[in-house]
């Protein structure tokens, strides 16, 4: 699975962690009533960074982030003047399959992600799990990056300075899904937009995500179902007659023409 995400926060994580300063990562799910939506990764840090790090913008590169299917804006300035990066990268999915597969894709720490969706009658279930678990910066290493920085980036660096992720990240999750959340299989409260939020914890510790919303038809949709099951009821009754009708034209016109040749070689 894709991991340009993983391998883009790890860099600047570390990057960040020896500047001595703070990078800010958030993740939103925002799911439609249809079912498809949209994940965006939001990151920012401060002018610091900049600071100790001027060529940081320009040094980044996203080639295998968009390739992978994600539009992006930045990296650059904040529009709101207080200086530092802005970097966001949003894809849309059209089924719960394909937002679990972006979820999982951004590696740690987001472990075990999982949206799903299900309809039983009338009601739609939404749910969204998984964990945060981040033990440390080697936490970021996959394959690919150990390869292409030829081990853990800066990891040396990193140990002489005694950073953890603690020092040096901040990531959220935030989840906007429709419906009515379901407070006995939700471990969060949501705002007052309806938006539910995690926290990765600063203690090294595993956080539970977990979220479910309910969909029920609508006052003015409740007549969909019924009157969907009418006009099936409908068409099965049309289908069926036209079925029988055929059949009487076909055998009428079969006893017809065997009475028209009996007729035509008794008059011979």
């Amino acid at each position: 699975m894709n991991r340009e995400i993983t391998r883009l926060i790890a860099l600047l994580a570390c990057a960040v962690a020896l500047a001595a300063c703070q990078l800010n990562v958030t993740v939103d799910v925002v799911v439609d009533p249809d079912g498809t939506g949209q994940i965006a990764v939001t990151v920012l840090a401060d002018q610091d960074v900049l600071d100790q790090l001027p060529t940081l913008i320009d040094d980044l590169v996203l080639d295998d982030v968009i390739e992978a299917g994600w539009s992006v804006d930045g990296p650059r300035v904040p529009d709101d003047g207080t200086g530092g990066l802005f970097l966001q990268m949003t894809h849309p999915f059209r089924s719960q399959g394909e937002a679990t597969n972006l979820l999982q894709s951004l590696g740690p720490p987001f472990t075990q992600m999982e949206l799903g969706r299900g309809t039983n009658g009338d009601v739609t279930t939404n749910q969204l799990s998984g964990r945060f678990v981040l033990n440390g910066f080697d936490d970021f290493a996959d394959a690919d990056l150990v390869a292409s920085v030829g081990g853990q980036p800066f990891a040396d660096e990193i140990a002489e300075s005694g950073a953890t992720p603690a020092d040096s990240l901040n990531v959220r999750l935030q989840a906007l899904l429709p419906g009515a959340i379901d407070g006995e299989r939700t471990n969060v409260e949501p705002d007052a937009n309806g938006i539910l939020a995690w926290e990765l914890p600063d203690d090294g510790s595993t956080a539970l995500i977990l979220a479910q919303s309910t969909q029920q038809p609508g006052k003015g949709q409740r007549w969909a179902r019924p009157l969907s099951i009418l006009v099936l009821a409908a068409l099965v009754a049309w289908v069926s007659f036209m079925t029988i009708f055929i059949g009487y034209v076909t055998v009428a016109r079969f006893r017809r023409a065997r009475a028209h040749k009996h007729r035509h070689l008794g008059e011979r």
